[in-house]
């Protein structure tokens, strides 16, 4: 059994909050939550939902081909 959790990169993500909203406070803001709560899914304290993901890239202008590259970028693991 497996029990090791997979982490995402979120760095191009972080980058393209700060380049379309300047801040993660302020996209906190255009999605009506905490910059507590987009800390945590950033920091892969939280998962996001599909639906989340969805209403993020449509703020954020991510088209669905890029999806991959801005959420399901592995971490990569230092042994």
């Amino acid at each position: 059994m497996c029990t090791s959790q997979v982490t995402f990169d979120y760095c191009k993500l972080r980058g393209r909050i700060v380049e379309k909203f300047g801040s993660q406070r302020a996209f906190a803001d255009a999605l009506k939550t905490s910059e507590n709560q987009v800390s945590y899914k950033l920091n892969n304290k939280k998962k996001f939902e599909d639906r989340e993901i969805l209403h993020w890239c449509e703020l954020l202008g991510i088209p669905d081909r890029d999806i991959n590259l801005y959420f399901f970028t592995k971490s990569v693991q230092n042994v």
